[in-house]
């Protein structure tokens, strides 16, 4: 994918459905606007990137929002994946939070902060 814009970093550390929902949602969005995104995942945040994502606080919000026609987090975590969002796990918040990485979906890397902040030199960030 070629880039427009600077990179732009998404730091998920809660573990609430609202948050990991609209993480994704800014991730495909702005990786649909052909900007290069990396999203970085540690603590209850982690639960996020897990193929079962039903550890999330109010995981079951999402068929609400399914029902009244936005996409749902498994509908955004596709967008994200093909519109080649980059997704790292952070190494220390596996350990310290007890998740296997083959809890994790097959994209993710599992890696520590400092090749989060290399991915993003220069770019923008935000945490949720």
């Amino acid at each position: 994918m070629t880039a427009s814009g600077a990179t732009l970093g998404i730091v998920l550390l809660d573990g609430s459905h609202a948050h990991a929902h609209f993480a994704f949602s800014m991730a495909a969005g702005a990786a649909a606007m052909d900007r290069t995104v990396v999203l970085f995942a540690s603590g209850a945040g982690l639960e996020a990137l897990c193929l079962d994502w039903s550890g999330l606080a109010d995981a079951g919000h999402d068929r609400v929002l399914v029902d009244r026609g936005v996409a749902g987090l498994d509908t955004l975590r596709e967008a994200a994946l093909t519109l080649e969002v980059r997704l790292l796990a952070c190494e220390a918040g596996l350990r310290g939070g007890s998740i296997e990485p083959g809890r994790l979906l097959e994209a993710v890397e599992v890696s520590g902060i400092a090749s989060f902040l290399e991915a993003v030199a220069g770019g923008q960030i935000v945490s949720f």
